[in-house]
């Protein structure tokens, strides 16, 4: 599944020319393009999908999403450790990281 997802900007920087963010998605920190939100700062949230921000949210919203995501275990599954998760499903023992 490859979900739209919530995130708050924990960074801002310019990269190679292009305005780029440090997106925190409960935990998880991912680099993300700010071409469609270039006015977005540090502690505003937006919605993220394939790791391009697309829309300003407010935190309420944000978070709210955030909770149903993770209580639905989309976050994990979007987030989660993949190869771990296909091993335990396919019955291996977990290989230390």
């Amino acid at each position: 599944m490859c979900l739209a997802v919530p995130g708050k900007v924990v960074g801002v920087e310019e990269r190679d020319g292009t305005h780029m963010a440090k997106v925190d998605f409960g935990g998880v920190v991912k680099d993300v393009c700010l071409a469609y939100l270039p006015e977005i700062e540090v502690g505003d949230y937006a919605i993220v999908h394939v790791g391009f921000a697309l829309q300003r949210l407010d935190e309420e919203a944000a978070l709210a999403t955030l909770e149903l995501f993770a209580r639905m275990g989309a976050l994990e599954e979007e987030f989660g450790d993949a190869w771990g998760r296909a091993a335990a499903e396919a019955g291996e023992p977990e290989v230390p990281r």
